[in-house]
């Protein structure tokens, strides 16, 4: 009789252990799922803010065809991108086209100086912040989920129950070296001058 309740005690332990472990994995994908949602919000914003922008350039850059041509299409495989690590790619290949796009509104003084463009930078400005935020947020919950995920035991109960590891949203070394949405007659970087 001892030796059943000792067996019964294990098992008891055991199920409240794998219960724990199961509710803070659920707690951490949750809090994954939350900050990919924004991120998403935030892509969607700067998504829609693109086209705006584009038309304002054109207005002033009319031969520029191919410079809008390949924002819009890297735009829409942005959109079109569904996991992170496919988002990350398509959105670092969307930043280098709109770099192509400022470096056109550079050559057009009187389109740097219009106050619908300036709001348009100005809120482009904002976006690329609050994703960054976003970005920071959500890589720390896929670090911590990731983490509980791997360790001993944890790693036994989660691979039972289907638990899968996240990916991280990164971005481009270029990207880390180049952000900049700036039209001001400020100097230019030495980066600027190589890019001429």
């Amino acid at each position: 009789m001892e030796v059943l309740y000792i067996v019964l005690g294990i098992v008891i332990l055991v199920g409240l252990f794998a219960m724990g472990v199961y509710n803070s994995l659920i707690i951490l994908r949750n809090k994954v799922d939350e900050g990919w949602s924004d991120i998403d919000t935030q892509l969607k914003r700067r998504w829609d803010l693109i086209p705006n922008m584009v038309e304002t350039v054109k207005g002033y850059a009319k031969h520029e065809a191919g410079v809008f041509e390949e924002v819009t299409k890297a735009r829409s495989q942005a959109m079109q991108a569904k996991t992170p690590n496919e988002s990350a790619k398509a959105e670092n290949m969307l930043s280098s086209t709109l770099k192509s796009l400022f470096a056109v509104a550079e050559n057009y003084p009187e389109l740097k100086a219009n106050q619908n463009f300036m709001e348009l930078q100005e809120t482009l400005k904002e976006i690329e912040e609050h994703i960054q935020m976003s970005r920071r947020y959500y890589n720390g919950t896929v670090r911590d989920f990731n983490t509980k995920l791997q360790v001993f035991p944890n790693n036994i109960v989660a691979g039972m129950l289907g638990f899968k590891k996240r990916d991280f949203f990164e971005i481009d070394d270029e990207e880390r070296k180049n952000v900049k949405v700036s039209f001001s007659d400020e100097k230019k970087t030495d980066d600027d001058k190589k890019e001429e």
